[in-house]
Formats: structure tokens, sequence, C-alpha cells
């Protein structure tokens, strides 16, 4: 997951005009909702289903669910997910859901049909029983648990029941303390971080640390809110990140899998940049003892080189907002440079 700046894309026609369809549906909702008796039957909304909203949702997200940053353009349909589920709240018995801001842009987010809908996953228990990652038929060390956000929305602060009208949103807002992360408003990099190990390449990601000297780590296996952030609280991590990893399914197997191929990519690719500037260096050292093949020497240099350029340049395009799982791509490059560093000093 990483951080979306919701200001470069603006808000879509159908939800901001005054005369749009988002503002005639909340007048709609205001009158279904005031009601002494609200029907059974749930409202019908429509209005965060229009194209525009879609469209500019993609745009933001460039075409990657929200919360795993997989391309939904390719694989699937997209969801246009609620953060603040509109209908109601899973486990808050009579809650109407935040109804009210169901065509409310800063409330719309793009999600895949697994971060989005509740089906069971295969999860991994803990990172010492992983084996045989990329085969799906083998699958040691996961358990099938249910995964998905839906209408779950877990806070650890007062949870709005009524819509507290524009003037109190925000503060009302901050007092739920949500346990959930949200790209558009939070620092993902503050609550998960992904395992890196350039020697065996797994692609995890954790809860990262919130006390000093505490390591990132797997949340535990539970479908109860409660005992996982029980667990963080334990092993000194982030609840928000530990929350958020369990509820989108952010290491389910499949996920787990793709992202593993994009590390082992990225592996690959960093064997060539050592292995061909090595060669370009001992053929310049060569040039240097013996200047009578300088010329082609010089063209075969000036060969290599351009590949290490254009395989960094393949490197970095792994970690643009717009490729799939960059920002672990992003937390790979800079433990490269790091490896790099100390190697040169050495």
């Amino acid at each position: 997951m990483r951080s979306v700046d919701r200001g470069t894309v603006a808000s879509p026609p159908s939800l901001t005009l005054d005369k749009g369809r988002g503002a005639r549906e909340l007048v709609r909702a205001q009158r279904y909702y005031g009601r002494q008796h609200v029907p059974k039957k749930s409202f019908d909304f429509l209005a965060y289903k229009e194209n525009d909203v879609r469209h500019g949702l993609e745009a933001l997200f460039h075409g990657k669910c929200a919360y795993c940053e997989s391309r939904y353009n390719v694989s699937g349909p997209v969801d246009i997910e609620h953060f603040r589920p509109k209908g109601d709240v899973d486990g808050v018995a009579g809650h109407r859901g935040y109804w009210w801001m169901a065509a409310t842009w800063t409330n719309l987010l793009p999600s895949c049909l697994d971060c989005n809908r509740k089906r069971f996953q295969p999860t991994p228990a803990k990172l010492s029983s992983l084996s045989g990652v990329l085969d799906s038929q083998r699958q040691q060390g996961f358990v099938s648990i249910k995964t998905g956000k839906h209408s779950c929305f877990p806070v650890a602060g007062t949870r709005i029941s009524a819509d507290p009208g524009a003037a109190h949103m925000a503060a009302a807002i901050a007092a739920e303390e949500a346990l959930l992360i949200d790209p558009c408003v939070d620092e993902p990099d503050d609550h998960l971080c992904f395992h890196i190990d350039r020697d065996d390449p797994l692609g995890l990601v954790f809860a990262a640390p919130s006390e000093e000297g505490a390591t990132g780590a797997l949340p535990a296996l539970s479908n109860d809110v409660a005992e996982i952030e029980r667990a963080a609280r334990s092993a000194g991590v982030s609840v928000r990140g530990a929350v958020s990893i369990q509820v989108y399914g952010l290491n389910r197997l499949a996920l787990v899998q793709e992202r593993t191929r994009v590390l082992r990519r990225l592996e690959t690719l960093a064997i060539i940049v050592v292995q061909v500037s090595a060669a370009a260096d001992t053929l310049e050292m060569l040039t240097l003892a013996d200047p009578g093949e300088a010329p082609s020497r010089d063209r075969a240099v000036q060969g290599l080189r351009a590949v290490v350029a254009r395989t960094l340049a393949e490197i970095g395009a792994m970690s643009a907002p717009d490729a799939p799982f960059s920002k672990m791509a992003t937390m790979w490059i800079d433990q490269f440079r790091t490896d790099m560093k100390a190697a040169l000093e050495a």
C-alpha cells in the first residue's frame, strides 16, 4: 500500500455539483433514514457508481487496488469501495452504516475483489513454516481464514452512529480512531513494512514496529479484531498495520506469490547490473594496460554501460506509482542501494 494524494484528482461532477446525482441522492437518503421506523430494505445508493467516479478513482490509483496495489484493470472488475461502509457495520448491532458518506468522494476507494469481498483465503501462519510459496499445490505454512473488508470497520475510539453534519465531521472522524489504513489520509509506511530478504525473496507484508527495538511481525492469525489488536500491542507493532493486513487480506497466498515473483525479477535485474558493470570495469582496466585495442574495447564498454543503464531504468520503473506492488519495489531498491554502497566501500 502506498500513500496517495487525493487532491491530484478533482472530485467527480456526479458527487460535487449541487444538482448532481450525489446531492439529490443524499436528500432522498436523509428522508429515508429520518423516518421514525426505517424499513429493513436497504437504501439503493447509485451515485457512487457513475462513470466519472470510476474514472476518477482509476486515474488517482493508476488502475490499482488502493489496498494491495494489484492491477484490477488487468485481472478483473473493480469494486468501488466505501472506506466507511454505507449500509451496515460488521459486529455493530443496529448501526445503519455511514449512509451520509455513500456519495462522498473522500470515502471512496478502488478495490480488487479479494480485498473487498469476504472469502476464505490461504494466509501465512508464521514465516518460519513457509516453503514452496510459488507452488500452489503445496501451501505449507498457510492456514485458510476469511479475509476481505466488505462492511468491516473497526475503531478504537467513539464510533459515529449518525450524521454529525459538515461542521463537525472532521472532529467526529478523528474521534473514531479508525483501525484500518486509508492510503489517502494515512501514511502506510508508518504501519506496514515488507519482508526484504535478498537471499530468500518472499513477498510478505508485516505490521511495522511501533516501539524502539521491536521488529516487524505478522499479525495474529485471527478474524477477531480484538485478538489481533492485543497481539500487535504485545509484539510492539502497529495495531492499525496488523488489523489492516488481516482485514484486507494483504498476505493471502495469491498476493504473496505475485509479490515474490516481483522480488525475484528484481534480484535477476540486480545480478545483470552487478555482473555487466563488472565486465565493463574489467574491459576498461584492460584498455589502460593495453591501449592498442582501445577503440574496440571502448565500444564494447559503451554497450555494456548502456545495458546497465537500461536495466537500472527497468528497476526504477518497477517503483513508479503506476507499477503493481510499487511500495515493495521501493523498499527493495532502498536495500539494494545500501548493499551496493557497502560492497563499494568494502
